[in-house]
């Protein structure tokens, strides 16, 4: 963009005062804050991953509260996931109308097997429940499994020992 020449004194005087004003504050702009600035889009930010809370130690407080957020970011992230699944079923179904079963099969075995992963983290704990919950429904699957067999299979069977 080309800049005119001033018609007078006073529009000469007026641009004089205003590269004054806003000289130094476009410099610092231009060269202090855009080059350390990071550039991402809002919906791409990246959290770090913090500590969970079996790495926590009982009375770090701050440990824990970061590791509650990181656990409620997850469950969200995870719900949100479900979501588009459901939706991308669905939709195929509308689209896929007469042959819907065979063209949307790999996207309801997807849908299913998230949603079954989805209910083994969170389901089942309450509206009300926290990342010491899901650990300790977690550490109770855990020994379930190492008891009994896979959680679904039925329990094993007792073996004669002798």
């Amino acid at each position: 963009m080309v800049e005119r020449e001033p018609r007078n004194a006073f529009e000469s005087f007026f641009r004089a005062v205003g590269r004054g004003i806003d000289g130094p504050a476009t410099w610092v702009k231009e060269k202090v804050v855009e080059p350390n600035q990071q550039h991402y889009p809002w919906y791409h930010q990246k959290f770090r991953r913090v500590a969970t809370i079996d790495q926590c130690y009982t009375d770090d407080v701050v440990c824990i509260h970061e590791a509650e957020a990181q656990y409620r970011r997850d469950r969200h992230v995870d719900s949100e996931i479900l979501a588009i699944l459901k939706d991308r079923y669905e939709d195929c179904c509308v689209y896929e109308r007469p042959d819907q079963k065979r063209v949307c099969a790999p996207l309801f075995q997807a849908y299913n097997e998230a949603s079954t992963n989805w209910f083994i983290k969170y389901g089942d704990m309450g509206a009300l429940h926290d990342a010491k919950t899901a650990l300790m429904k977690q550490k109770h699957r855990m020994i379930w499994e190492r008891r009994h067999g896979p959680v679904g299979t039925g329990m094993k069977k007792e073996t004669a020992t002798e």
